[in-house]
């Protein structure tokens, strides 16, 4: 019996996976061969294969972020401008539906007489294409599109596939060829409702892409009414309303705007705030609907399920208060709009933007220029916003170093004028004030330090000292403790210890360290100079001529001030105020032409009638001017262009070339002086540094170079000269000499003949001799002639490879019948010589090489 039942086992065993052996194989076109291939490629790698790309699909949605401040792309994907290949790392949850995908393809395909019998082999396929086209490959993705449509000509996927290689194509900068197959599509095929609205979508970002926005729109709109997916619905009347407004058709922006604030939550809630700030965004502000607007940005704030996007309210209800003349309730919700801004670059930097125009608009250019930097670190480089944004920023910085200038001079000529009695009560009410409010944050302080104490004793730590002997008691120690550093600081333990000349010693957060204030018996405490009368009365200065520097310095700053508001922020009221002051102030004579051809310029620009007034001023007092010119027959001046700022600066570098350094520096501050207010300026300032330094060497070129540096620091010329004065000087700064031991030293050796400026005839007719003999002898030698000082210059002789050929080279030339050059020179190192040149201390070398060696 137990045999019997033992072989029936056997034999349904073996009948079974013989049925099982027989399906599967993929050459037998059997019914059950098609159901056991459907069935595993159904239910096990495409079942897994699906669940890798829906989770990496998701990842994509979750780490993608939409711009709301520019036109939303149609299909929620981010896309790069780079070319992906499969060797690449790629997203591993489309890598692995993509293997699963071959997987079923490799081992379930059914090829049989050049027809595919398993019905889940197209699926594959398009689960492999679409996994490619979110990894970004494209190419790799259209192949399998494409395989689809021409193997699977009865696939029910066949529609779906050619929407998704439209997509493809679209992505491939394709859109006229995809737009080509998409009209064929609905021309000749019957379409489900939600691949109707799939190909509207693609389509419609086609249109887009080729910037037709009235096709855009309506096939949006197609889109929107097929699917059945309430966050595409949202989105794609989002993006409606965006097209719309970039038409200029406020009013149907606002009813798709309004579509979308209707479908509430059956679309992320994202769509529907920007949707409620771009409807607010297109109503213009008027008396009778401002109460109304207020109200409904109100509502938008108070309501807790827009916590998320309150960074975007504050903004918006920062703009309506701006544009309502409420400026301190604006800056209040820019600065919420910032404390709440998350990722939102863009709105950190149009909030920083508003507070900085704000700022700069009163004149607080220091908190301008700081919220113009906030601004640049919020805005990608190399785009048109940012290099706009940096020119002001830049401007800006010159304009706080004049209007700091301007204010200094303002306030101590004011005290220097006022008579002595009125100093007095000015001090005395600046320190009254000062006690007062130093009392003032000293209460606040020890407020909240009592107030903590007080917390701590009624703890259960505090509960537990009370009673307690004083030094035992944690709560009055530590009050102690925080009562004597207020008063007196952190003194150290020693006699006398209370005295004001003793050094306060605190500890610095950051190190751990002790500081001290660096006062000493000789110096009064900074808390006494606080409140001294004596200290603040004594820093006023008593020279006039100190004052009447002041005066010049301001002059010059406004004068400046007048430019920069002109020229680069084309604010010709400020500009004007500046011109009009420097001029009302008995300036320099070298600023009064200028500032009055300016302010002829600002007044011609806005039509006013003082613009006549100044032309004819400038005509009778300054009429041998070329600014008198200019106004007299601009054509004249503009046709001959001789006594240009261009060409003369052109002239004037030909003679630096020629090294005519004394005529450079004298003709360069001339022409400075001559065209003040010009561009070219700066190229005058900064040939002028040069020629210093060739003719006086180190110290005088560091010293121009640095004026250069902080007069123009926004300009080409001043930023190269900071960039000198960084990189460059330190290396020139070496004045000592390397050593020239033994006489077959390898390097750059030069022959150098000495000779004195006067006798610069001598020196030209030994350069010929030079040249001539370098020739003949074939080397390949240069030789140069170098101004070495007012008095001195050197004709060198360049390229010797060692000293004993340099030495050879000048013997020869000294001794041999055809030469018999015997002018004194010597034998120098190359790196030595440019010591000499820059530092000017020939006589320091010559000394050097003369002292016997140890």
């Amino acid at each position: 019996m137990i045999g019997l039942k033992l072989y029936v086992k056997l034999t349904v065993t073996a009948i079974i996976g013989l049925l099982v052996f027989n399906a599967c194989s993929v050459k037998k076109d059997k019914f059950i061969n098609r159901n056991w291939h459907a069935l595993n490629t159904k239910y096990n790698t495409l079942y897994n294969g699906n669940i890798a790309f829906e989770t990496g699909r998701q990842e994509l949605n979750d780490g993608y972020r939409d711009d709301f401040w520019e036109v939303l792309p149609i299909e929620r994907l981010e896309v790069t401008d780079q070319i992906k290949l499969d060797s690449e790392d790629n997203n591993p949850n489309f890598v692995l539906a993509e293997e699963k995908a071959t997987k079923a393809i490799q081992k379930h395909s059914m090829d049989i007489k050049d027809e595919e019998r398993n019905p889940q082999t197209d699926e594959a396929f398009l689960l492999l294409g679409k996994s490619r086209y979110y990894d970004e490959r494209y190419i790799p993705a259209l192949e399998s599109f494409n395989y689809i449509l021409r193997k699977y000509t009865q696939s029910d996927k066949l529609n779906e596939a050619t929407i998704w290689r439209e997509k493809t194509n679209m992505r491939l900068d394709n859109p006229e060829l995809a737009i080509k197959n998409l009209k064929r599509l609905f021309k000749f095929e019957e379409l489900k409702d939600q691949e109707y609205a799939d190909a509207s979508a693609v389509m419609a970002q086609c249109y887009l892409n080729l910037n037709q926005l009235d096709t855009t729109i309506q096939k949006l709109k197609i889109a929107q009414s097929y699917t059945k997916k309430n966050e595409e619905r949202g989105r794609y009347l989002f993006i409606i309303g965006q097209l719309y407004n970039q038409l200029g058709h406020k009013d149907s922006a606002n009813y798709a705007f309004d579509k979308v604030i209707a479908l509430n939550r059956k679309s992320p809630r994202v769509y529907m705030i920007n949707a409620h700030l771009k409807k607010i965004n297109n109503i213009a502000i008027t008396e009778s609907n401002k109460e109304e607007l207020l109200e409904y940005l109100t509502e938008l704030e108070e309501n807790r399920e827009n916590r998320p996007f309150l960074d975007k309210i504050f903004h918006e209800i920062a703009q309506f208060h701006l544009a309502v003349g409420s400026d301190s309730l604006a800056i209040a919700y820019y600065n919420k709009s910032l404390r709440a801004t998350g990722q939102d670059q863009k709105l950190n930097a149009r909030n920083y933007e508003n507070l900085a125009e704000y700022n700069f608009d009163q004149n607080k250019y220091k908190k301008a220029g700081a919220y113009y930097d906030s601004v640049l670190t919020n805005l990608a480089e190399n785009t048109k916003k940012y290099r706009a944004i940096k020119k002001k920023f830049d401007n800006l910085e010159d304009v706080i170093k004049y209007e700091d200038i301007v204010q200094h001079a303002d306030s101590v000529i004011t005290l220097f004028e006022m008579p002595v009695e009125d100093r007095v009560t000015y001090f005395e009410t600046f320190i009254s004030e000062l006690k007062r409010k130093d009392a003032e944050a000293q209460a606040a302080k020890e407020k909240k330090a009592n107030a903590g104490f007080a917390a701590f004793a009624e703890s259960a730590g505090g509960k537990q000292n009370k009673g307690k002997f004083y030094f035992y008691n944690v709560t009055s120690l530590g009050y102690g403790k925080t009562q004597f550093k207020t008063r007196w600081g952190n003194r150290e333990l020693e006699d006398d210890w209370r005295w004001s000349n003793k050094n306060t010693i605190s500890i610095s957060e950051a190190t751990g360290e002790a500081i001290t204030d660096g006062s000493d018996a000789n110096t009064p405490a900074e808390e006494d100079e606080k409140y001294n009368l004596d200290f603040y009365l004594s820093k006023i200065p008593r020279d006039a001529i100190v004052v009447d520097s002041l005066r010049g310095e301001r002059n010059f700053a406004n004068y400046q001030l007048g430019l920069i508001y002109k020229e680069k922020f084309k604010e010709n009221l400020l500009a004007a105020g500046k011109l009009e002051r420097v001029l009302a102030e008995n300036p320099e004579e070298r600023l009064v032409l200028p500032s009055k051809y300016n302010l002829y310029k600002i007044y011609e620009e806005v039509g006013s009638p003082l613009a006549l007034e100044v032309k004819q001023n400038i005509i009778n007092q300054h009429p041998n001017t070329r600014y008198a010119e200019i106004l007299l027959n601009p054509q004249a001046v503009l046709d001959n262009a001789t006594d240009s700022p261009e060409k003369r600066y052109k002239e004037l570098f030909r003679r630096y070339e020629n090294q005519e350094f004394l005529k450079v520096i004298t003709e360069s501050q001339e022409y400075i002086n001559k065209f003040t207010g010009d561009p070219i300026v700066p190229k005058f300032e900064m040939l002028k540094a040069n020629a210093i330094g060739r003719l006086q060497g180190f110290e005088p070129f560091k010293e121009a170079l640095n004026y250069v540096a902080l007069t123009y620091p926004n300009n080409p010329e001043g930023k190269k000269a900071e960039q000198i004065v960084a990189d460059q000087l330190p290396k020139l700064a070496k004045k000592e000499f390397s050593p020239e031991t033994g006489s077959s030293g390898t390097g750059n050796w030069k022959v150098v003949f000495p000779f004195k400026r006067k006798d610069d005839d001598k020196a030209e007719k030994l350069k010929k001799r030079l040249e001539e003999s370098i020739e003949e002898l074939k080397y390949k030698n240069k030789i140069s002639k170098d101004i070495y000082s007012l008095e001195d210059q050197f004709v060198v002789v360049h390229g010797f490879k060692s000293k004993d050929f340099a030495l050879g080279y000048a013997e020869l030339i000294k001794k041999n019948k055809d030469y018999r050059i015997k002018d004194e020179n010597f034998v120098v190192l190359s790196s030595n010589y440019q010591i000499v040149l820059v530092h000017k201390n020939l006589d320091d070398y010559i000394a050097q090489q003369l002292t016997p060696k140890p």
